[in-house]
């Protein structure tokens, strides 16, 4: 039986009727020859019989029992076998619809725990691609307004980096152009410096975009700030993000002696980061990659000039908040890769 037009489909199978077998059709043709040769049989029995007889003499009741009788169980016969047929293809179509739903039942669990496990890198690779993405357009729109604050120096603002001692033999005279902007510029603090070194937590982190905006006007930690830009956002592409890193913090003793110049395995402390994965991806990236190589062994070159710079004014506490920051734990990484604490 064909299905309407205007039907859904039934994938199941459940709604379609199954089609007359030619064995059934060869039954009935059967049954109705067989009832045609026993009318005949008997219409023959009784015509052909001599006057008198017992098949002339015998009544209506018992003519119509002898020709319908035979017929009935021959008819109850086909329309049993063709019951029992349509019985078995029944029971073949439910099992079919059976299966079908197993397999179903099957694949779908498969797809669901399948999703449930598979981690959601992509969906947090998206969002932090669009937050480096707002961060990067909020920085290059920065001004070079400063907080009226912040105008003045105070005695008790610590500047973060120690200002160079001018060199009396290769100062030069200076031109009498007035007082030149650096100077006039406050320092910038151990508290805007870590805090910039940071980097801001969200798009709606006013402090830490004022303190961004601070480091950035100092030439050299704008270097190590942009430096560290850089790095990150080539390690996001990897998956890899600071936030996620728990390293182990050194002593500040430690960190001392490595701005002092001491490398190899008794400052290995300082490198604490101990993620495998990480590790192991930034170290196929380095080999890869040269843009990633030179941008990490740049950022390493700025991170160490500008930290001897800063540990000879930094207190053992600022030297620990400077090690929790996310430009610092970048630098833990590249360093473990680098091989500057083997």
């Amino acid at each position: 039986m064909a299905r309407p037009p205007d039907m859904p489909p039934d994938p199941l199978g459940l709604s379609a009727r199954p089609e007359p077998a030619a064995g059934g059709r060869t039954t009935e043709i059967v049954g109705g020859l067989l009832s045609v040769v026993w009318v005949v049989a008997v219409l023959a029995y009784i015509l052909i019989s001599p006057p008198g007889t017992e098949a002339q003499t015998m009544g209506l009741a018992m003519t119509l029992l002898i020709v319908f009788l035979p017929l009935a169980m021959i008819w109850v016969a086909v329309i049993t076998l063709r019951s029992v047929r349509e019985l078995r293809g029944e029971a073949a179509r439910l099992q079919a619809a059976v299966d079908a739903m197993r397999t179903s039942y099957v694949q779908t669990s498969a797809q669901v725990q399948a999703a449930a496990i598979k981690p959601s890198v992509e969906k947090k690779l998206d969002e932090i691609a669009a937050v480096a993405k707002e961060t990067g357009t909020v920085l290059a729109t920065f001004s070079s307004r400063r907080d009226a604050s912040l105008s003045v120096p105070s005695a008790d603002r610590k500047a973060a980096l120690a200002p160079a001692r001018p060199d009396p033999e290769a100062e030069q005279p200076g031109l009498a152009l007035g007082t030149p902007t650096d100077e006039m510029r406050p320092p910038l603090s151990v508290a805007e410096f870590v805090r910039a070194l940071q980097f801001p937590e969200t798009p709606e982190d006013k402090e830490g975009f004022r303190a961004l905006r601070m480091a950035l006007e100092d030439r050299t930690v704008a270097r190590l700030i942009r430096a560290a830009q850089d790095v990150l956002t080539l390690l996001s592409q990897e998956g890899i993000y600071m936030d996620d890193l728990r390293p182990e913090m050194a002593r500040p003793d430690l960190w001392r002696r490595f701005a002092a110049g001491e490398r190899g395995r008794a400052i290995a402390a300082v490198g604490g980061i101990r993620d495998r994965a990480s590790l192991a991806l930034t170290a196929a990236r380095m080999r890869e990659d040269t843009v990633f190589r030179d941008a990490a062994h740049h950022f390493l070159r700025t991170f160490d000039k500008v930290f001897q710079v800063f540990e000879k004014t930094a207190s053992d506490a600022e030297l620990a908040e400077l090690a929790d920051t996310r430009t610092a734990r970048a630098f833990m990484l590249f360093g473990r890769v680098a091989g500057v604490f083997d």
